[in-house]
């Protein structure tokens, strides 16, 4: 028992693990993360991440990294690698005990053999369509297999032979013996082990029969000494295999507790599904920053910060719910917004002549890097004659509520002048492609010494010193709050959005962006944060947006006007 006793849980789990400590149950906290390296890991992996090895920190324990590798067709030495990188980017460690199940292949045959032994476990010839016919309905009990009462030596030497590779894949099974009637339809003699002729990632082609997750599990959390076996919420009818393995084994039992795993919205989080967006290009691969993978994430721009934060924010529950997506990007806002450089940037340029400005003049103006944090301090801006600004940010015609640049009118540029546009230049097309403009000399700094006022600041870049950048602007990959709500007769496929990417590429941004490193942060002012992506090459940035400044979770633009300023 816990010299002294722990008396303040936040959540269920934590309530039982200090129980178990309090009562002698257990005297110590040790749990394990189990993947399988059959793909990479996504959002709804970073909440169980953050149980298994945030619980044991809680507690001064341990957690294990184990990997689920028992079916060799599905599972990649790049999955595994990927998977360590990601949780290492969360912020957390295993330290020396980095387990496989495969570690453990001979000891769970042992187990299996043991199992037979007791008259617990058979072999089985029905193909597994006829497994499943056999198993019955929840109204009506299954049928006991024919081959169910086969003597255990005569089990002994198919589960041998099949050891040694003698009968095709599908040909048999091993099955545990329990109860064909039981209304939980795990009991109803499951299969442990199933014949597979495929190389594994680590363990070559020493085995060619493979156990099931239900019955690695427990074995494998017992072998290591787990105390609190954290699972999601489909487990817990499987609880009582677990606890029938362990029970019949004679061997050490840990504890298993089920938890509500994490939805999103506008998010798919099936494995399945994921491969499938990648195997047909629907995506670019498993990192494409529209996937919710931590690897799409990371890229996209999200950090570890915010995917923490927004994993304790949702919190842990017995039942299942569906968490906003809008509250995972106002993580990210929060978080940014307190350690983003800001910068300027203009995605959609329009040419701007100062036409009083003196030509080959250049000022170097104090931009501030990060209002939120004064010791970021400044940089410095190049202004000279020619300049770009948004598109946006410009309208010949402007609509009620419009306070930005039109002709005739002022506006404020961004740490510099007061500029007014006195002339719009047109294409053959009478497409507006420059604006000719004078600015206020005694303005510079943004205010007026005759106090006169505007109602917009605007951004804009040295159209001489601007670098050249691509802009990826990503949206939500579905367009529905629940992708696998299809049309009648479509798949969740259907509910992809068409414009969850617009790839800008004549974006100009300021020339302190020329040498930005693939993962550095910035938010582009009045635009949103950016990131910059690994594609990024010869002095030409490649920037992903990772969320937009407006904030629908924190509504903090609720009611305002659209002047942009």
């Amino acid at each position: 028992m816990a010299d002294t006793p722990i008396t303040q849980p936040t959540d269920f789990i934590r309530a039982a693990v200090i129980d178990d400590l309090n009562s002698g149950r257990f005297t110590r906290v040790h749990t394990r993360f189990p993947p399988e390296p059959n793909g990479y890991l996504h959002i709804g992996h970073a909440k169980a991440i953050g149980v298994d090895f945030g619980i044991a920190e809680e507690f001064g324990g341990q957690c294990n990294l184990r990997f689920d590798d028992t079916n060799p067709v599905k599972e990649e030495q790049e999955f595994v690698d990927n998977i360590k990188a990601d949780i290492h980017w969360l912020g957390y460690d295993w330290d020396d005990r980095e387990y496989y199940a495969s570690d453990y292949f001979e000891t769970l045959y042992e187990y299996a053999v043991k199992l037979i032994q007791k008259g617990k476990a058979y072999v089985c010839d029905l193909s597994a369509d006829q497994i499943r016919e056999y198993r019955g309905t929840p109204s009506e009990p299954g049928k006991n297999s024919p081959y169910r009462d086969r003597p255990v030596e005569e089990n002994l030497d198919l589960f041998g032979r099949m050891r040694a590779g003698e009968f095709p894949e599908g040909a048999r099974t091993l099955r545990a013996k329990i109860d064909m009637a039981s209304g939980n339809f795990n009991m109803r003699d499951p299969v442990l082990y199933r014949i597979l002729h495929a190389s594994h990632h680590r363990t070559g082609d020493t085995w060619c029969i493979y156990p099931m997750y239900d019955f690695a599990h427990g074995q494998c959390d017992s072998i290591e000494g787990i105390t609190h076996s954290l699972c999601s919420l489909e487990y817990e009818d499987h609880r009582p295999l677990y606890d029938w393995f362990l029970d019949e084994l004679e061997i050490y039992h840990p504890r298993q507790i089920e938890f509500a795993r994490l939805n999103l919205s506008y998010t798919v989080l099936s494995k399945r599904k994921l491969l499938q967006l990648v195997r047909e290009g629907l995506v670019r691969g498993w990192d494409d920053p529209r996937m919710p993978t931590l690897s799409g994430l990371r890229r996209r721009g999200y950090t570890p910060e915010a995917i923490r934060d927004f994993v304790t924010r949702v919190g842990v529950a017995k039942a299942d719910s569906t968490a906003d997506i809008a509250l995972l990007e106002h993580c990210l806002r929060d978080d940014l917004n307190k350690r983003a450089q800001r910068v300027m940037a203009v995605l959609r340029p329009l040419r701007v002549v100062i036409e009083n400005y003196p030509e080959g003049q250049v000022e170097e103006l104090d931009a501030v890097n990060n209002p939120e944090d004064p010791s970021a301090g400044t940089r410095k801006v190049p202004f000279s004659r020619v300049l770009y600004i948004e598109q946006d940010d410009f309208r010949e015609v402007p609509p009620p509520k419009y306070f930005r640049l039109s002709p005739g009118r002022e506006v404020r540029l961004r740490y510099a002048y007061f500029i007014k546009c006195e002339r719009v230049v047109k294409d053959a097309a009478g497409n507006v492609v420059e604006l000719r403009c004078t600015y206020d000399p005694a303005t510079r700094g943004g205010n007026a010494p005759d106090g006169r006022k505007v109602k917009a600041t605007i951004h804009w870049v040295s159209a001489e010193h601007a670098v050249e950048a691509e802009v990826r602007l990503y949206d939500r990959l579905f367009q529905v709050e629940d992708p696998d709500e299809a049309p009648a007769g479509q798949t969740f496929l259907a509910n992809l959005n068409p414009n969850s990417l617009e790839v800008l590429s004549g974006s100009y941004a300021e020339p302190s962006l020329k040498t930005a490193q693939a993962g550095s942060l910035f938010q582009f002012e009045r635009q949103g944060y950016f990131a910059v992506d690994p594609d990024t090459a010869d002095g030409k940035p490649v920037f992903n947006r990772a969320v937009s400044l407006k904030d629908a979770w924190a509504k903090i633009e609720k009611g305002q006007s659209g002047d942009g300023g």
